[in-house]
């Protein structure tokens, strides 16, 4: 017997050896596949608009499913999810509603409240939880109340409707255990937390993905799922035969996952009961469900009655009970002693590992933050299935795509073929990758599951990802828009955490980094002069104007963050060809290059004019075609990311690469004007001489944290802002092409839509740059030692140490999700229902950034991608 506190490490081992496949099925089913990029075959790329919630229901998928609570296998053969129907909506609820870009007044925005309390790495215990009003679903009101509202107003959310008034709503709990890799053990809880007795309809629901609907050779094969005994069995050529079987009596109801062209188009469809023929039945009692008890999607029909302030219980079994064909009978289940026994060892397991995942000095409200972030991480996980030339081309048995499809959204990328589970960054708003949200998701995933975080890291450098220009594809919206380069950085502290000896994976990463370190240098430094472009580089809104569109007058905008992208860039590979020519010989060439290749680009950001001495901080800036510039003196996050590109190299490292050490010395006797940025020397306590490499060389490190340290400008009660507070007062102004551009202080969402409407960082704190500068904090604080003292926060007239600093930072951070000296969580702002109630209050979201003063929750409520960052914090602060 395996101890319980070693029982996750030991599947965990057994899935990395290939003996058993513990991450074959898991939370890999969407929250919304509606109004994404795959599903839309419109003409003119309107996404939400094509395939809108209310489609969602009766329309079959083309790329993959969605559904509340969901389970899948790896290659989303058959898909599980919840259904529930408080007697009073007009639909079943069946996945999540929210609004599409145009409908919300900053963006897409989901108006559902549901929490991902558990989940260890392999999926062998989850929990997921809900709360679903007991009157109607206020879908009309939420419509037009924020389509009617501006951006200088705030969104309008579900809590505001009064719909959990009295507390009249259903807390609805789903508990996963597995039994084996594929047997999944289910308990859903439903309590009743209104005044008065409820009915509730709870429908666990089975389905196939529709993958013979598309007129494609070879697979026009049907599966089949059949009802009967309180059971469904469904039978699948790849899968096998697999069985969801409930306790008591339930009402079986089967219909096709077929789309009811009938209901969208009054046209005759392939199934007399289409994909919502469930919906309709329950909700409206039509004949819509098959008498025979067959087709490819199937629930099983509970009518809950509990009294006030009761719950109750459903026991289910998911199990694949034998390989293919699977057409012999099926056996009957248990849903016993043995099921409650599983259920039991399984919660318990999962309390040994994270007790020995937690620090000592976490304390509890901290334990629990770092528990759900891992759990929000590990339930963003989706299954990806997107075959761009396919998509490009349409599919036999539909209507060709229009033309301009062709030569519009994605189609230089036709190469791409994916079909893999992916760290997802929202399963709802984001529910498709973004290379380097992926990238900052690794390194929390590599804190539980490593080798499921070098799996992610290489994934999107593999041929099928990686264009053959060597660009990485940045997010489904435009695969050729551009992400930081932050894949290499991110290799690098997977490989750390994971213990610094899979050397084989660092290659692997570093072969395909070079060719996009390639594409970079061809394709974002226009002038050949070391100084970046870019665009976007992830920060949607934080200049004058959109940074992807073209420039309102002629001539190049070159950036400051793109410029500090890129020295970080060659620093990282530096560091990886280092590690590596400790083990082979061959990539002391490699480590020489990109020493080199990092001096020019730093120095160059010095010399072409983004460094401003008076100022002490970096701006960008336009470069126009007589050679003139135009600074942009926007104090952000732009100017402080070049404090990231800084590594240190010490002499038992270049006592171990002679070549690389004489180069230096031959670098710096013949190339003094790049001492600043390579020159830094010191001995360390432990005896070794240290050389610091950093685009912000001993002189201008105390002046730009001065900058960043201020609380007048960067520092706030809860981490770094985006945008320097002073702009509040003192916007930014500039005249280009006789239009005026202006950049203003803005601590939660923008006013402006200048990229879209969701994604502007005018001022709020942000986890993924707030985590770069903390790692860089500790990296000088490697080089300087405790002698180098910052006033912190300045005018404080209190220093401290770098380490020091990056732990207060960290503290800052850590606070957005723990109760403050009031018990108030200050993520939750100033809804009284999520900071007081007992059944609301410690329930934890993971929110995409957060308010610049307050620190209230803002953006996408599930980012736990890049925002489940805060586990790393704690699990490095309280270590």
């Amino acid at each position: 017997m395996t101890p319980a506190g070693d029982a996750e490490h030991t599947r965990l081992a057994q899935a990395n050896a290939g003996e058993q496949p513990w991450r074959s099925w898991g939370p890999y089913l969407s929250e919304r596949a509606w109004g994404t990029v795959r599903e839309d075959y419109s003409e003119h790329g309107t996404a939400w608009d094509y395939f809108p919630h209310d489609c969602a229901r009766s329309r079959t998928y083309r790329w993959n499913e969605d559904g509340m609570a969901g389970v899948c296998d790896d290659r989303q053969t058959f898909c599980f999810a919840l259904a529930l129907w408080n007697g009073q909506d007009p639909i079943l609820k069946e996945r999540m509603f929210g609004l599409g870009g145009d409908g919300g007044n900053h963006g897409e925005d989901v108006k559902e409240y549901w929490w991902y309390e558990d989940s260890t790495p392999t999926h062998s215990w989850m929990r997921w939880r809900y709360h679903y009003p007991q009157s109607a679903f206020p879908y009309d009101d939420l419509v037009a109340v924020n389509a009617a509202r501006g951006r200088d107003e705030t969104e309008y959310e579900l809590v505001d409707t009064g719909v959990f008034d009295d507390d009249r709503y259903w807390a609805v709990t789903v508990d996963y255990a597995k039994a084996s890799p594929t047997d999944m053990c289910i308990v859903v809880n439903v309590a009743n937390r209104g005044p008065d007795t409820a009915t509730l309809h709870v429908l666990p629901t089975l389905w196939f993905r529709n993958t013979w609907s598309w007129g494609l050779p070879g697979r026009d094969q049907v599966p089949v799922l059949r009802g009967g005994d309180g059971r469904l069995v469904g039978e699948h050529w790849v899968l096998g035969q697999i069985v969801l079987q409930g306790e008591g009596d339930p009402t079986v109801l089967c219909c096709d996952n077929e789309t009811n062209t009938q209901r969208l188009w009054g046209l005759p469809g392939r199934s007399e009961y289409p994909k919502d023929g469930i919906n309709d039945h329950v909700v409206d009692g039509a004949g819509t469900v098959n008498p025979a008890l067959t087709g490819t999607k199937g629930a099983l029909h509970y009518q809950l009655t509990v009294p006030p302030g009761g719950e109750m219980w459903i026991r289910l079994r998911l199990t694949l009970t034998s390989p293919p064909p699977g057409n012999e009978a099926a056996p009957l289940l248990d849903l016993g002693r043995e099921f409650d026994r599983v259920v039991a060892a399984r919660r318990a397991e999962a309390d040994a590992y994270f007790a020995g995942l937690t620090p000592k000095g976490a304390s509890r409200d901290e334990t629990l933050v770092l528990r759900r972030a891992i759990a929000g991480l590990m339930w963003g996980k989706q299954f990806y299935h997107f075959d761009v030339e396919q998509w490009l081309g349409g599919d036999p048995a539909s209507a060709p795509p229009p033309a301009g499809r062709k030569h519009g959204r994605n189609s230089a990328w036709w190469h791409m073929n994916s079909f893999d589970v992916i760290s997802m960054p929202d399963p709802w708003e984001y529910p498709w990758y973004a290379a380097w949200d992926l990238a900052f998701h690794c390194v929390t995933l590599a804190r539980v599951d490593p080798e499921f975080a070098k799996q992610q890291v290489l994934l999107l450098l593999r041929e099928w990802y990686m264009h053959p220009n060597g660009q990485i594809p940045a997010y489904e919206w435009a695969f050729g828009d551009v992400n930081p380069p932050v894949h290499a950085w991110a290799a690098l502290r997977v490989f750390e955490i994971d213990g610094g000896r899979d050397y084989d994976f660092l290659a692997r990463v570093m072969h395909k980094l070079l060719l996009n370190f390639t594409w970079w240098v061809n394709r974002k430094d226009i002038n050949g002069n070391n100084v970046f472009e870019g665009g976007f580089l992830g920060l949607d809104n934080v200049g004058p104007f959109d940074r992807s569109a073209a420039l309102p007058v002629a001539g190049v905008l070159e950036q400051s963050d793109g410029t500090g992208w890129m020295a970080m860039y060659a620093l990282n590979l530096l560091d990886m060809a280092v590690r590596l020519a400790e083990h082979d010989r061959a990539y002391e060439d490699v480590a020489t290059k990109f020493f080199e290749h990092f001096a020019y680009i730093a120095a160059a950001a010095y010399h072409q004019g983004l460094w401003d001495e008076g100022d002490s901080f970096f701006y960008d800036q336009l470069r126009l075609p007589d050679g003139s510039t135009v600074p942009l003196k926007v104090r952000s996050v732009v100017g402080l990311l070049p404090l990231a590109a800084t590594t240190t190299v010490t002499s038992r490292t270049l006592g171990r690469l002679p070549e690389l050490a004489a180069r230096l010395r031959w670098f710096l006797t013949n190339k003094p004007a790049y001492a600043d940025v390579v020159g830094a020397r010191r001995m360390a306590g432990d005896g070794l001489k240290r050389r610091l490499l950093s685009m912000v060389g001993p002189e201008q490190i105390v002046r730009i944290l001065t900058r960043m340290l201020d609380e007048e400008e960067f520092l706030s009660q809860y981490g770094l802002r985006t945008l320097s507070r002073r702009h509040l007062d003192k916007p930014f102004t500039v005249e280009l092409g006789g239009q005026e551009f202006a950049v203003g202080y803005e601590p939660a969402e923008s006013t402006s839509g200048l990229f879209g409407g969701n994604s502007n960082w005018r001022g709020p704190i942000w986890m993924p740059t707030n985590y770069l500068l903390i790692c860089a904090l500790r990296d000088y604080a490697d080089f300087f030692g405790d002698g180098l003292m910052i006033e912190h926060p300045t005018r404080s007239g209190k220093k401290r140490t770098l380490n020091e600093v990056a732990d207060d930072l960290s503290d800052r951070l850590i606070s957005l999700f723990v109760p403050d000296e009031w018990g108030r969580r200050p993520m939750y702002g100033a809804c009284e229902l999520f900071q007081t109630h007992p059944d609301w209050k410690d329930l934890i979201a993971f929110p995409e950034y957060f308010h610049g003063d307050n620190g209230a929750g803002l953006g996408a409520w599930h980012q736990t991608g890049w925002t489940a960052l805060v586990a790393d914090l704690i699990l490095t602060t309280r270590r």
